[in-house]
């Protein structure tokens, strides 16, 4: 059991890593960069269509992995049983968790397909591209920033369980 539980660890550490290390790079670098010029709209949506596959197989293996570690814990007292800080702790983890999980999934499933065909949009009737555009690039920026909130909350909850 000792190599089941290090290696889930192991892939846990690996996929947090390209999860919020994707959603910190979208939200604190790539984002600004084209605020300001220095990225153009198409590298931007490369980026996203990049991102987007490992963000989903990261989901799902800190899914699996979380549920083999938090089930072997010796905090772990059974399912919604909530009396202790740890599990406190881990309930407000999971909450942050899902909060991120239905941020990604109304980015995929609404925002970038509503960005894809703004660019069709665009073509034929531009000043009503341009009004459209501003609004989808506020709701992904918001959805951006409320995504790494999440993930730092995700953190902090961690951090509490891990300290008890």
């Amino acid at each position: 059991m000792f190599w089941i539980l290090a290696i889930s660890y192991w892939i846990h550490l690996l996929a947090t890593i390209v999860w919020l290390g994707g959603i910190a790079m979208m939200a604190l670098v790539a984002w600004p960069a084209l605020k300001q010029g220095v990225l153009a709209s198409n590298q931007w949506l490369n980026i996203q269509r990049r991102f987007v596959p490992w963000a989903n197989i990261s989901l799902v293996i800190l899914l699996i992995t979380g549920l083999v570690q938090m089930t072997n814990d010796a905090n772990y007292t059974g399912f919604l049983s909530v009396d202790s800080v740890w599990a406190w702790a881990i309930l407000f983890k999971h909450l942050a968790f899902m909060g991120m999980v239905l941020i990604t999934v109304f980015i995929q499933v609404f925002l970038y397909p509503s960005m894809s065909r703004l660019t069709l949009l665009a073509e034929k009737h531009p000043k009503t591209a341009a009004s459209e555009r501003e609004k989808l690039h506020r709701q992904e920026i918001w959805s951006l920033r409320l995504n790494l909130l999440c993930a730092v909350a995700v953190l902090l909850f961690t951090a509490i369980a891990t300290a008890i």
